[in-house]
């Protein structure tokens, strides 16, 4: 008797559009993991390389300046007409005296830094002080210079060039990322009047008071670090007269680059080492 062999019904091939969209249903899915994983290396993994960085050039600075006591070598960089940034030149705003108790407060502190040694000027990328801010919990180096790649990437709070150093007259300006690369700045907008900025160098301790903000400015808004501060595009937002200035820029709102968060402070005590 002939054995009869069954055959199975053969699956009809699938259409074209479904074979596409399973394709591309696995592509998409490929793709979202991998942004997952960079989103996850940009806001934790470079986070946590950052903040190690700088904590141990904090250590290494300290360090430093444990060993050599308060010996200075050479001239600080940055006098007290500098202007910010690359801006055009900038003559005081307004032309009115410091009122008096700003001047004896000056005198003071220049009576005061007669006793520390300059600090040598910093090359360029270099790490050469410690930003302290209470508030917020912040304890990062600062280093010569914004760039991306030699210090803001970093977890370093970069220093614009042309602007005062640490407790000279004028205008001590400084950048940070707000979020990724250690993102010193991320808090700064929470920073009040009265609120604590130190900044340490080698030969001594520099304290200034927050004292003014602006929560949003153009990027391009080069007046917020000049010598005597004061916002091109928000009139009405800075100061008018010469003094001891700090300023803190990042970006602003978070996770963007479009505008700058500005925090402004002025010197209030200098202790030398």
């Amino acid at each position: 008797m002939p054995v009869v062999v069954q055959q199975g019904r053969r699956r009809p091939p699938r259409p074209l559009a479904a074979r596409l969209l399973w394709n591309g249903a696995e592509v998409a899915v490929t793709l979202g993991l991998v942004l997952l994983l960079l989103v996850a290396h940009q806001l934790w993994w470079t986070n946590r390389q950052a903040r190690a960085a700088a904590e141990k050039k904090v250590e290494a600075l300290e360090e430093e300046w444990g060993r050599s006591g308060s010996q200075g070598e050479g001239e600080e960089a940055g006098e007290g007409d500098d202007d910010g940034g690359g801006v055009g030149q900038d003559g005081p705003a307004g032309g009115s005296p410091a009122p008096a108790r700003d001047r004896a407060r000056d005198s003071a502190l220049a009576g005061s830094r007669q006793t520390a040694r300059p600090a040598p000027t910093p090359h360029w990328d270099q790490a050469y002080a410690v930003l302290r801010i209470p508030r917020i919990g912040i304890r990062v180096p600062v280093a010569e210079g914004v760039s991306k790649g030699g210090v803001l990437n970093k977890g370093y709070v970069g220093h614009y060039p042309r602007t005062a150093q640490p407790g000279r007259g004028g205008n001590f300006a400084l950048a940070g990322h707000r979020n990724t690369h250690g993102e010193p700045f991320r808090y700064i907008n929470r920073l009040r009047d009265g609120d604590e900025v130190s900044v340490a160098t080698k030969d001594a301790v520099y304290t200034y008071v927050v004292d003014k903000t602006l929560a949003q400015t153009s990027a391009h808004d080069g007046g917020v670090i000049r010598s005597v501060p004061r916002s091109d595009v928000r009139k009405g937002y800075g100061y008018s007269a010469p003094g001891y200035y700090i300023t803190l820029t990042t970006c602003t709102p978070e996770y963007t680059s479009k505008y700058r968060l500005v925090v402004w402070g002025k010197l209030r005590a200098m202790r030398p080492r």
